[in-house]
């Protein structure tokens, strides 16, 4: 069944923006998204110097399934009203609805946003708080999800909130795949700090890349922040303060998440019974890896199987 995604470009729209969803969305075998780009007229300003020509308009984001709101310049002017409404109505039709960026405000004017918990970038944070109370603003998350509408931080957070739209409508082995062909990393937990005040260092040297990739090649095996540590070459304070610096999480909260999404990826394309899916993600038992699957991923291994098995 044809799942239509309608991206709402308004002007000044941040280019980056609209390209992401475009391009997690587009056509695969996998998938049955069918993406149109919209518009109040056929050629819409960027805020990066150069116009989009859009082929579809207010009707298409209308008849849409999910409508994603990509981010704009100068986020608190005045929409037209037939755009509030336009996102107004999808949302009571039941509608999905995704912000990126500032596209956050979009959907707060038009009261999408009310009684929720929101993300936008984190320069917007206040401002959005402040022009709509009735939305509770997340200023840390890379993305939130409330179920029918999902908003995500700034640019490239963007990208895992595509992602994560991917893994619920087709499980993560798909959103996996994709995350590969566009080399960016499969996944990162909306929960993640979108802004660290202290830098990563450049050094690619000094990088915990090569020991999170080790780690992820041994999730079955026990594993400590010790062994993390020893693998680094460094403190395991040294290690659990790098690691917060480059991930935003620390590192038994990211061993975690990873052995959860290898989890959902055994239950996936594997016949694997429970006990080996705990096993070989890491999780060690069954009812480990039910309560910790149920905690992170919101429903069970077997419902999750049901649902993404091949």
């Amino acid at each position: 069944m044809v799942h239509r995604v309608a991206i709402l470009a308004l002007d000044d729209v941040i280019a980056l923006d609209v390209a992401i969803p475009a391009q997690v969305f587009g056509e695969r075998p996998q998938t049955a998204y069918r993406v149109t780009t919209c518009g109040l007229q056929g050629e819409v300003r960027t805020a990066n110097g150069f116009s989009l020509v859009v082929p579809g308009g207010l009707d298409d984001v209308r008849r849409a399934d999910t409508v994603v709101v990509p981010g704009y310049a100068n986020p608190s002017r005045e929409l037209p009203p037939r755009v509030l409404e336009t996102l107004a109505e999808a949302h009571a039709r039941g509608r999905r609805l995704v912000s990126i960026c500032t596209g956050a405000f979009a959907l707060a004017a038009a009261g999408v946003l009310d009684g929720l918990e929101a993300a936008t970038h984190w320069l917007e944070a206040d401002d959005l708080a402040a022009r709509y109370p009735l939305t509770r603003v997340n200023r840390d998350a890379l993305y939130v999800d409330t179920g029918q509408v999902l908003t995500s931080a700034g640019v490239l957070s963007g990208m895992d909130l595509c992602l994560h739209i991917v893994r619920k409508d087709f499980g993560a082995a798909v959103a996996n795949a994709i995350a590969r062909g566009l080399v960016t990393a499969p996944h990162r937990d909306g929960g993640q700090t979108q802004y660290i005040d202290a830098p990563v260092a450049v050094d690619a040297g000094l990088s915990l890349a090569s020991t999170r990739e080790w780690a992820l090649g041994n999730l079955e095996e026990p594993m400590t922040v010790r062994q993390l540590a020893t693998h680094a070459g460094m403190s395991d304070r040294t290690l659990a303060r790098r690691f917060v610096a480059e991930t935003g999480v620390t590192p038994l909260q990211w061993l975690l998440v990873a052995r959860v999404g290898r989890a959902r990826v055994l239950l996936e394309t594997t016949a694997y019974g429970i006990d080996r899916v705990a096993r070989e993600s890491g999780l060690g038992t069954a009812a480990n890896l039910r309560a910790r699957f149920r905690h992170i991923v919101g429903t069970t291994p077997a419902a999750y199987r049901r649902t993404f098995g091949s």
